[in-house]
């Protein structure tokens, strides 16, 4: 697929997640083993039910795929920048880390995400949170602002990772730290996988090898690269249960033939800094 239209079928697939009536998709079945999959899917992947309890009704729609809040160090005061922030779910929990002093922005392209969100923040009264539309290759945020920038889940979505981890770069403050939860490869998918949209937008198929991702981060200019975790992650918890359905019902892969590359599919952490 072109970058444009992969662009465009990952936002109409978010804003159908975004306009739900339920917090998560309906799972074929569920590697968690609950009807509240959102929820259980976070804890899964290393959110506490504290946390989880702190958030406004609706941030958590369980599309991550880690808790980089929970791996970066935040203090009051700071500004922290949130690519692809969803619903909000690790703005709000960096809000209550950076407090009042402190301000979190919130990036995603998908319109119906960011409405959502405001709408959680609304409701949460979070005064120090706000959501921009935009795209993670064209931040819509100025030069050295941001102390920290996250991300959970969605890099693996862009096209051009190296333009956004460049992107990422030029609003760090010197000095200031990148920490990332996303899903990389260890061995290239099949053809069938690679191209499938339901795939894609289930943050599989836009994955790229581990070495390559790493690459595009110390080739953006950051150093002190480091892996906090790369623990394999289950196929059927990605994106609310997308890719499963995908994996089974449109592509005519079994799970038993998903589990032989399940191993190569790798949830890692990442954290780096920006030189001083």
């Amino acid at each position: 697929m072109k970058k444009e239209e992969i662009k465009k079928v990952v936002r109409e697939g978010y804003a159908r997640i975004a306009k739900q009536d339920s917090s998560c998709c309906q799972p074929v079945s569920s590697c968690c083993g609950s009807t509240d999959l959102a929820q259980d899917i976070s804890k899964s992947i290393g959110y506490t039910e504290e946390e989880l309890k702190t958030i406004p009704e609706g941030a958590n729609l369980g599309l991550g795929c880690g808790n980089p809040v929970a791996l970066v160090s935040l203090r009051e005061g700071e500004t922290v920048l949130d690519l692809g922030s969803g619903a909000g779910l690790d703005c709000f929990l960096a809000a209550e880390k950076v407090g009042e002093k402190g301000r979190v922005i919130g990036v995603d392209m998908t319109p119906e995400m960011i409405e959502k969100a405001r709408e959680n923040a609304r409701q949460g009264d979070y005064t120090n949170v706000e959501f921009r539309l935009g795209e993670i290759e064209n931040l819509p945020v100025a030069d050295n602002s941001a102390d920290v920038v996250v991300s959970n889940c969605v890099i693996n979505l862009v096209p051009d990772k190296g333009k956004a981890f460049k992107e990422t770069f030029r609003v760090l403050k010197p000095a200031g730290r990148l920490m990332v939860s996303d899903i990389v490869l260890l061995k290239e998918l099949p053809d069938v996988i690679k191209n499938s949209i339901e795939a894609y937008i289930g943050c599989l198929s836009g994955a790229v090898m581990k070495d390559e991702y790493i690459g595009a981060i110390k080739e953006a200019g950051f150093q002190d690269v480091r892996i906090a975790d790369e623990p394999s992650f289950p196929i059927d918890c990605m994106a609310n249960d997308l890719t499963a359905k995908a994996l089974i019902e449109n592509l005519g892969i079994t799970f038993q033939e998903a589990a032989e590359f399940a191993p190569s599919v790798l949830s890692i952490k990442i954290h780096a800094v920006k030189p001083n």
